[in-house]
């Protein structure tokens, strides 16, 4: 099964500081047919204005992981975690059994982020922020795994979920492939370039979801950079 779901095609809404792209039903968009993929139940394409932010607010029972498009992004929360999360980088939170968070763009250009929502396998326990660079170059026309709920995955961020979120940054011309175990569910983003599975045209923050195929093969048209969960 794949599912295309083009960037002008997705819900959102634009607050002047905030211009926000839902790829599944999120706050006042919502759409029946997209209120997640399995486990993965938020992805949002969010542009945030140079000196603006989300101020503190809460969460609970969700892993929140955040891959920094552009620019960066400035945390603070309740449990005295504190960080800047550059462009290719990643943050998770684990809201567990509560947690108060901020994100600001402290910058001088706006900052542009992939918000990515998956559901843990246990609700509650303690909340948990952590982050990490990952340069590109590590993850040449190869994949990266950037966040893992599996100890195996070493290097990964942490996430209390049987879920992964991996990278890539494909040359023109080149291909990659990823092997799914069966039943599970794969959400693939072009972040920049283009990019083609099977006779799917893919361009630059399109989104592609994926189920019960044996082999994913992914072909790049020009130099891009991939996303892609996979869960449960």
């Amino acid at each position: 099964m794949l599912d295309k779901r083009s960037f002008d095609s997705l819900g959102g809404a634009n607050h002047g500081w905030l211009n926000a792209k839902h790829h599944f039903s999120f706050a006042s968009y919502y759409d029946p047919k997209r209120m997640g993929w399995g486990a993965l139940r938020v992805w949002n394409d969010d542009v945030i204005q140079s000196q603006t932010g989300f101020p503190p607010h809460p969460h609970d029972s969700m892993e929140i992981i955040t891959y920094v498009r552009t620019g960066a992004i400035s945390h603070r929360d309740s449990m005295g975690n504190s960080g800047r999360t550059g462009a290719g980088d990643v943050q998770v939170m684990s809201a567990g059994s509560g947690i108060r968070h901020s994100e600001y763009n402290l910058e001088d250009e706006d900052t542009t982020l992939f918000q990515i929502w998956i559901m843990p396998e246990i609700q509650g326990g303690e909340p948990r922020w952590d982050a990490k660079q990952f340069p590109k170059g590590e993850r040449a026309d190869a994949w990266d795994i950037l966040a893992s709920g599996y100890d195996s995955d070493d290097g990964a961020l942490f996430i209390r979920a049987k879920a992964r979120v991996l990278g890539a940054s494909l040359s023109a011309g080149k291909s990659l492939t990823y092997t799914p175990a069966p039943g599970r569910h794969q959400y693939l983003v072009v972040n920049t370039g283009k990019a083609r599975v099977g006779d799917i045209v893919l361009y630059a923050r399109d989104g592609l979801a994926i189920k019960d195929e044996a082999e994913i093969l992914i072909t790049a048209d020009e130099d891009s950079e991939l996303i892609m969960t996979d869960t449960l």
